[in-house]
């Protein structure tokens, strides 16, 4: 695919109304920065791409501080302390200033300001300071070497193509893409590595990974590998991956010099270790503090980060095993190692305990471990959530989660302090999501599944954007500034979450999705596996008991938190049948039964699909046509899904109970 063959996204820069921009960028004065720094070079072509094409304005002037418009300055900002990769935008007395900390902060308040352009604000009297709320915000990508993409929904690979590193004007974009928004930090291949992969910190590639990673930094952005835990054995002939066996060090001690010397920008590695699999310390009787620490302590020296996965559990349960709950695992296997971590080792910790579902608590292990440095993973790619076929904006989950109080301290005890580093002081902190892009055209496939691509780069760099807010930034800059294009497009991706909920998996039960492809209905496709994913259910109720009288799960939280799911009326209900055996005819708050709830939001879930239809087919001669008749295609695709899901969950639950339907409408 030759080089612009492909969406801009949210840097089309197309034509928009001047509301004054104008007066300010046309001459421009850098001040304390230097123009041939490789980051700020990236910064001044995003402005003058962004000018020409939105302003009709054909290049800048670079003039001296005192006659320029629009001044770039280095600072600590006027009245506030500007962070490192923070800025502030200031206007005053007809002199618009971007003023950084460093190269990277310019490189975002470029981005702001153009933002603003795009989004046709004023820009008179502006006054605002943005700092990044984490240090750390990634994407992390499941790319194969092959050019496949595990849990991918948008094409192939633009990263990697028949076992070959590819650096090309696609790349260039997508790192212009996600800088724009605040990414700092890229992870290219699959967590799970295999095959050509686990070469990729050898001779045979570091040449192109070192190109990529410079492409990288130009747009301040650090490039990290997966690794494979089992390379000593792989690639270094050896017996054994024993972290505490001197051989095996010594092999990491040698790879680590050769990747550091052909990349010395490499941020460092992600290891999925005794995880599905995948090889790790577990198999040699070490914890997974021993197997972290190992390579932390090799890669310190280069200023590398060793990034850890929390995903550790038993994938070859027993379904009749009712004591073992998946849901444990992760809190089980690392709480007891807190503190135990060298500073440039990051637990990387999934949002939930289970695996990306609808809904899910928040792991425990948030606000569970004080002593060590963490970080949050999310999955921006659709795995269970619609595959970018069903439209599920997924921002207000993430928003969720962020605001989630752990009760771990009186004060600053949210997620969202925790990854921040305001809780425990923390440098070594942050937010991760795996990424949902591939080589369609469109980078989503769905160009509505865009806004999480957009919206999970802005909610990592600033923790107090709400949903609402994010949602309607990315469809000025990508669809219209018409209200009516903003206010419909917006109403659709704000209900879509709970839309999608309704239709699939109730109460925070979760799964109950075709094994494997995890895209539509299969209720007990789970339920008899291996993989710990059971919901119980016979003809008397549903749920998994994970109270204290259960599982104990609920005991793993603060003790606000761990009593509140305890109690089977204090649980909030969104989550009842992840903590609760229930009764269908138990009643909720709403005075409705358990199974005439069930019945009600899966057919509630279906008619709110048809008036989201009904919302964009009002848009058509207000969007444009590929992009109406793309995203008009996939809705067809979800009324199909969320019918089998209804279909299917109420048949199976009318089965089940033999309780019919209040309102009698039929049930297979």
């Amino acid at each position: 695919m030759e080089q612009g063959a492909w969406s801009q996204l949210w840097l089309a820069y197309e034509k928009r109304q001047d509301r004054g921009a104008g007066a300010y960028v046309a001459d421009v004065a850098l001040n304390g920065f230097s123009g041939e720094h490789r980051t700020v070079k990236r910064a001044l072509e995003e402005l003058q791409a962004g000018i020409r094409g939105m302003l009709g304005i054909e290049g800048y002037r670079l003039r001296e501080t005192a006659e320029a418009t629009l001044v770039l300055k280095r600072g600590t900002g006027a009245d506030q302390e500007i962070q490192k990769e923070g800025f502030c935008l200031l206007e005053k007395d007809g002199v618009l200033t971007v003023e950084a900390a460093d190269e990277s902060g310019l490189l975002y308040g470029v981005a702001g300001l153009l933002r603003l352009i795009a989004m046709e604000k004023s820009l008179a009297g502006i006054c605002s300071l943005s700092n990044p709320s984490s240090p750390l915000r990634m994407y992390d990508h499941w790319d194969n070497m092959d050019g496949s993409i595990e849990r991918g929904y948008s094409g192939h690979s633009f990263f990697f193509r028949e076992n070959e590193v590819l650096v090309d004007g696609r790349t260039r974009d997508y790192a212009r893409l996600v800088s724009s928004v605040g990414i700092n930090g890229v992870v290219i291949n699959n967590v799970n590595v295999k095959q050509a992969a686990t070469w990729l910190i050898t001779d045979r590639y570091l040449d192109k990974v070192r190109e990529l990673a410079e492409l990288f930094e130009d747009y301040g952005i650090r490039l990290f590998l997966a690794v494979n835990y089992a390379s000593p054995i792989e690639l270094g002939g050896l017996e054994s991956a024993d972290p505490l066996d001197l051989e095996v060090q010594g092999w990491w001690r040698d790879r680590i010099a050769q990747v550091y010397q052909a990349v010395p920008s490499l941020g460092g590695f992600l290891v999925k270790a005794d995880s599905e699999g995948r090889p790790g310390p577990f198999t040699y009787g070490r914890t997974q503090a021993d197997g972290a620490n190992m390579l932390a302590r090799l890669i310190e020296p280069y200023g590398g980060l060793i990034l850890w996965r929390c995903f550790v559990y038993n994938c070859t349960q027993d379904w009749r095993d009712r004591k073992t709950d998946r849901a444990k695992a992760g809190y089980d296997s690392f709480i007891g190692q807190d503190g135990d971590y060298l500073d440039n080792v990051i637990l990387q910790i999934k949002n939930g305990p289970m695996d990306f579902q609808i809904r899910e608590p928040v792991s425990p292990l948030f606000g569970g471990m004080r002593k060590t440095n963490q970080m949050l993973e999310v999955q921006v790619a659709q795995e269970y959530t619609g595959q970018q076929i069903d439209v599920c904006y997924l921002i207000p989950l993430f928003r969720e989660v962020l605001d989630f109080d752990t009760y771990c301290q009186e004060d600053n005890a949210l997620v969202s302090d925790i990854i921040s580093g305001h809780t425990f002081g923390n440098q070594n902190t942050g937010i991760a999501a795996v990424c949902n892009t591939g080589d369609d055209f469109n980078w989503t496939g769905s160009d509505l599944a865009a806004a999480n691509f957009y919206g999970f780069g802005r909610l990592a760099f600033c923790h107090g954007l709400t949903a609402e807010e994010i949602a309607e930034e990315w469809i000025r800059l990508t669809l219209s500034n018409e209200e009516e294009v903003v206010r419909k497009v917006k109403k659709i991706l704000l209900c879509s979450r709970e839309v999608y909920e309704k239709y699939t998996s109730p109460l925070g039960i979760g799964w109950m999705v075709t094994p494997n492809t995890h895209y539509g209905c299969s209720v007990d496709g789970y339920e008899y596996s291996r993989w710990g994913t059971y919901h119980r259910a016979d003809h008397l109720g549903i749920g998994v008991d994970r109270s204290m009288r259960g599982t104990g799960y609920a005991g793993q939280y603060q003790k606000p938190n761990a009593e509140r799911y305890d109690s089977l009326q204090d649980c909030p209900e969104e989550l009842l049948l992840f903590f609760h055996r229930v009764p269908y005819l138990h009643r909720l708050k709403s005075g409705k039964t358990l199974i005439q709830h069930i019945y009600d939001t899966h057919f509630e879930g279906v008619e709110e699909v048809e008036e989201m239809i009904a919302l964009w087919e009002s848009l058509k001669e207000s969007i444009s046509g590929e992009v109406y008749d793309r995203v008009r295609e996939r809705m067809d695709r979800q009324l199909e899904n969320a019918r089998e899901w209804r279909d299917q969950v109420n048949a199976y639950f009318y089965r089940k109970s033999g309780i019919p339907d209040e309102k009698g409408r039929e049930i297979y």
